[in-house]
């Protein structure tokens, strides 16, 4: 049975909770007294357990209240948050995630699930008996003076009531999204009293005109509780997006009764209706007045109106009854008043839209070649103009897609502070750049690459506090995480204050292992390049998480796969830096367009650098070009992809630049820009080298889309064709020599 989309939006709720919840656990670690901290790791329980007691999920309800007591004490300051609770409570949010997880599989927790639920609750009660924690039962307070919200105001300034006043205006898809609005109305009950409900009709609509799905309802209720606002607030935070909810406290400011009337969202009211919304006055008041303000009448004596009368019995203050007569005297507009300009949508219909898109740029491209062909001035002239308006809808397609790698950095704060613990060593991690944004394909792909490179930097790169103590490093060391836009792609960087790297004993275990010759003269990035071999590994000792030469060669694929390239720089007893390059997505980009025989290929517009004509002599050459003075490896595509016929009279070269390094691609005609809707190749072409898709063109025909960064890595290892990097050191050294 598929799970409806109500559930499935508890789901996705709780994770982004548990997630907030982990970050404040973290965070709470350096800052144990943070009472803003305590409080949303409390709502964040809190929350999740009201919200899956909607859903009648027990076994959650049941766990997370054990540990809402734990932190219900916390806040009341009868227990500190020291490092041991935080670890606890970083094992119950583990446990709370796995049971939501089940939940999303539909399968019920299984022996060893309920097993570790029933550990974890028995440290949760042994925290509490310590802290002499009794059953928690609501109480209700007898009338205080005053709350923390009005402390040091005039009693002038405050209406004088000891309830909570909450006024409630539900979404219209609350039912439809699977919520019974008397299920919070009834939660309440189990923070407090309900003293007085008023149930709001007025936008129900006549039943002929009624959706039985949709919802009209809305309440202002009158509530005594010991609870505090956040608390309250908690238990509508699964509907808090799309629905009206104000709070306001016992003995609150008169200008916050007066700001709740001006925001009523009904049109007209009628005064005493005002006031009983609100929380003012009680049916049974108004109905007092007004039974008053008829015998006046009647008796012949002036009749005072109902404001007058209620301010001189003392019912309501002044200065409310003033906001609801301004209140009564205009109509406004029955809109909602919540946070309606956000919209979660499925990603799959973001798919769906980008290949709509991306078929409307191919068809759009065929419409003004056939214009072009025929020479119609004014059907190329239309669809010049919607080529225009596509790039934009093209842009602003790609726009919902983006997200900020933000929610992938702060995973890491967990990773580093639970491998720190396993490994002994003090390290923290920093974050720069989380903003940057970039496809959420990419950001999901990117991971467990990263969760590699942080894992081998701490574990590898780190040193013990005691060698970092006699290299004058602080005890403490450092992983960096960075992120930016450059040049249309997005580069992060993993990085460490480590002992760095050992260009000497890379070289000498290459060497061993038969990748490098003996004699072979390697740059610096040539040698740190081998770190990305399969089963390359310079580690002393092999640990549970590195050592044995698995993973950078798989942390390299998944780059390349995202169409990126990754490379290392290092400083021996600094650090190391892994820099990855990635397209800022994968749907649809910026080409240039390169014609060699009959075939067409593809660049992204991003890496070339630039398109030079080769004369005669040049293009006798069969390995590379002198560019001002700077060798330039040639890739021909005619010879790599063994096109058939002869080249053209004159040839160009397209310099393309990829993982630091530039190279040119020499092929017959270039044929200018166009919009790439880039298309996966088949099962079958996954393993062509320097290849990464194709694009069908306005004409119909097909596209590669050409890899820049593993034709880059080609050259730069492919000794047969000449390519030996020591190779091209001999060469650079003949131009200098010869300039």
């Amino acid at each position: 049975m598929k799970i409806d989309e109500a559930l499935q939006a508890f789901i996705t709720e709780s994770k982004e909770l548990l997630d907030r919840m982990e970050e404040a656990l973290l965070y709470i670690e350096q800052q144990p007294d943070d009472a803003e901290t305590i409080n949303a790791i409390f709502r964040a329980a809190h929350t999740i357990k009201g919200s899956a007691g909607i859903f009648g999920l027990n076994d959650i309800v049941a766990f997370t209240h054990v540990a809402e007591n734990v932190l219900d004490d916390v806040r009341r300051g009868l227990i500190r948050f020291d490092g041991a609770l935080a670890n606890l409570f970083l094992a119950v949010g583990d446990h709370i995630h796995a049971l939501v997880e089940l939940i999303a599989k539909e399968q019920e927790p299984d022996e060893t699930c309920t097993q570790r639920g029933a550990a974890l609750t028995g440290r949760l009660e042994a925290v509490l008996q310590a802290a002499g924690h009794h059953a928690n039962k609501v109480s209700l307070p007898a009338a205080p003076a005053a709350t923390q919200n009005s402390a040091g105001a005039p009693s002038g300034a405050m209406v004088d009531t000891d309830n909570w006043h909450i006024s409630l205006r539900f979404g219209r898809d609350t039912m439809r999204e699977g919520f019974d609005p008397l299920s919070f109305v009834r939660f309440l009950t189990t923070l407090g009293e309900i003293m007085h409900l008023v149930t709001l009709t007025e936008n129900v609509p006549t039943l002929s005109e009624l959706d039985p799905d949709e919802c009209h309802l809305g309440f202002e209720i009158s509530f005594r509780s010991h609870a505090d606002k956040a608390t309250i607030e908690g238990a509508f935070d699964f509907v808090r997006d799309d629905s009206q909810i104000r709070i306001l406290p016992p003995r609150s400011k008169i200008s916050e009764y007066t700001d709740l009337i001006a925001a009523l969202p009904e049109s007209e009211l009628r005064l005493g209706e005002i006031l009983i919304r609100c929380g003012t006055l009680t049916r049974a008041e108004l109905d007092a007045a007004l039974d008053e303000q008829t015998v006046s009448g009647h008796e012949g004596r002036p009749v005072e109106p109902l404001g007058q009368m209620l301010i001189d019995r003392a019912q309501v203050h002044p200065a409310v009854v003033d906001a609801a007569l301004v209140k009564q005297s205009r109509t406004r507009e029955s809109t909602r008043q919540g946070d309606t300009n956000m919209l979660r949508v499925d990603a799959t219909k973001l798919d769906h839209l980008i290949d709509l898109v991306g078929e409307l740029i191919i068809a759009g491209a065929g419409a003004h070649l056939i214009a072009r062909k025929h020479k119609i001035k004014d059907l190329t002239q239309a669809t010049s103009a919607v080529s225009r308006l596509m790039e934009e809808v093209r842009d602003s397609a790609l726009n919902l897609r983006m997200v900020q790698i933000a929610g992938t950095f702060n995973r890491f704060q967990r990773v580093v502070r639970d491998v720190s613990q396993e490994l002994g060593k003090d390290i923290m991690l920093t974050i720069s750049g989380a903003e940057t944004e970039l496809d959420k394909t990419v950001v999901e792909k990117l991971a467990d690459p990263l969760t590699h490179l942080v894992r081998n930097a701490m574990d590898h790169g780190i040193e013990s506090a005691e060698r970092r103590a006699q290299a004058g490093k602080p005890v403490q060391g450092t992983v960096t995480l960075h992120a930016q836009h450059e040049a249309g792609q997005v580069v992060i960087e993993v990085s460490d204050d480590g002992g760095g790297l050992s260009k000497e004993r890379i070289l000498r275990k290459g060497i061993e292992r038969g990748l490098v010759a003996p004699d072979a003269v390697l740059s610096d990035k040539d040698i740190y390049d081998l770190v990305f071999q399969p089963g390359f590994s310079t580690a002393e000792q092999v640990s549970n998480l590195s050592g044995r030469g698995v993973g950078m060669d798989v942390v390299k694929r998944s780059i390349l796969a995202l169409r990126g390239s990754i490379d290392l720089r290092s400083t021996e007893g600094v650090g190391t830096t892994v820099c990855i390059r990635l397209p800022l997505t994968l749907a649809i980009i910026d080409g240039f367009l390169l014609g060699v025989g009959k075939s067409s290929y593809v660049v992204p517009l991003s890496m070339v650098v630039e398109c030079i004509e080769m004369s005669r002599q040049q293009a006798d050459d069969k390995d590379w070009l002198d560019l001002r003075g700077e060798v330039l490896p040639l890739v021909r595509l005619r010879e790599l992809y063994d096109i058939e016929g002869e080249p053209g009279r004159r040839q160009n070269v397209v310099v393309v630049k990829g993982g630091g390094k530039r190279v040119g691609l020499v092929v017959d005609q270039l044929m200018g820009e166009l919009q790439t809707v880039i298309k996966p190749l088949g099962k079958v072409f996954q393993h062509v080298r320097g290849v990464g898709g194709f694009t069908i063109l306005g004409n119909g025909a097909v596209a590669l889309l050409l890899d820049v960064p593993n034709l880059v890595t080609q050259v730069a290892h492919q000794s047969e064709a000449g390519f030996q990097p020591g190779h091209f050191r001999a060469r650079q050294t003949a131009l200098q020599e010869a300039h």
